[in-house]
């Protein structure tokens, strides 16, 4: 009888094997990619002691230490035993993200991860399976974007190192991210992603201003090239939101019988227009500031496709609705704001 039981249940386990193979490769590549870096990282203690490595870098580390302290003494965020050891990434990129949007629509492709829920994108640490997934995309039909990841929340269920490539951010960058990554950790609702996205960058930022202003003073330079980069971009989110909302007009009109080469010509006519009138906003950040922030910049040479945009709602859609309900509702009372989030979204 017990005999007749196990061979039931490996005869399900191998049915949904074969049936779910494509999570399970996944699953297996996603964790050895996590375990080759808790198998590689020092505590940061000894990276401090270590006279090889430069008091630049240690400096660096010394910031995200108290970069944590401020997020959990001064924003309640959840205490973490993240940020307390070092990767060394060597150069290399931490992993990528993929991104697939359909053709003439803003609609991603969606992934459901097991507990976590659906995501917008899809994250690997495997240069090659990400090629392949990439390019099976493609070959359907979609629009695709690659970027590179430069952290990532595992919301608690492991502790996450500082990672090598964290370092050579400026201090309101660094501060932005240490801080998103600990929101995460904090409030993360399934089957919402947008939302988590958005109030992750949205806590990011308020928590970045606060603590710089706390650290350096609201007369340094450092203080005031980080509050110039969000005037900025709230000018640039403004711009890239309209250009989707242009976009979605646009794809609204066609019809089933429209040629794909009219739809192509009108679609990345649009495109175009949304990347040259980027030029028009007013910067008022420093050298360094711009330097600093460059790289989210809309590119001529290499236009962006529905898949970058779909990207951007992710995370800055719903940044107007964080900020209004913030000062409006709670009159600026971070404590009181983040307890009203957490007992009305329940977490993971």
């Amino acid at each position: 009888m017990r005999k007749k039981i196990a061979l039931i249940v490996v005869g399900v386990l191998a049915v949904l094997l074969v049936w779910q193979w494509e999570y399970v490769s996944y699953g297996y590549r996603q964790a050895r990619g996590q375990l080759r870096i808790m198998l590689n990282t020092q505590p940061v203690a000894e990276v401090l002691a270590n006279p090889a490595y430069p008091d630049s870098l240690k400096q660096k580390i010394e910031l995200i230490r108290e970069i944590k302290r401020f997020a959990i003494d001064s924003l309640r965020l959840d205490p973490s035993g993240s940020y307390e050891s070092f990767y060394d990434l060597k150069g290399q990129p931490l992993m990528w993200m993929l991104i697939g949007s359909e053709k003439y629509r803003l609609v991603p492709v969606e992934y459901h991860i097991p507990i976590l829920g659906t995501f917008s994108y899809k994250g690997f640490f495997d240069r090659d399976r990400l090629t392949e997934a990439d390019t099976a995309l493609r070959k359907q039909g979609y629009d695709t974007r690659i970027s590179e990841v430069a952290a990532y929340s595992t919301l608690g269920f492991f502790k996450e190192p500082i990672l090598s490539n964290m370092l050579s951010r400026t201090e309101g960058s660094l501060a932005e991210l240490i801080i998103h990554e600990l929101t995460h950790g904090t409030l993360f609702v399934k089957d919402n992603l947008e939302y988590n996205e958005n109030l992750a960058d949205f806590v990011g930022e308020y928590g970045a201003q606060r603590f710089l202003a706390r650290k350096y003073g609201v007369n340094s330079t450092i203080y005031k090239d980080y509050l110039a980069s969000k005037v900025y971009y709230e000018r640039y989110d403004d711009h890239v939101l309209r250009g989707t909302q242009a976009l979605d007009s646009l794809y609204g009109t066609f019809k089933p019988q429209t040629a794909e080469t009219v739809k192509d010509s009108l679609k990345w006519k649009m495109i175009r227009q949304i990347v040259s009138s980027a030029d028009t906003l007013t910067d008022e950040r420093s050298l360094s500031g711009v330097r600093s922030v460059k790289k989210r910049q809309l590119s001529k040479l290499n236009l962006p496709n529905n898949a970058y945009f779909i990207g951007y709602l992710t995370y800055r859609k719903q940044q107007n609705r964080f900020r209004q309900e913030f000062e409006s509702q709670f009159n600026s009372d971070f404590g009181r704001y983040l307890t009203y989030l957490k007992q009305t979204y329940p977490s993971l």
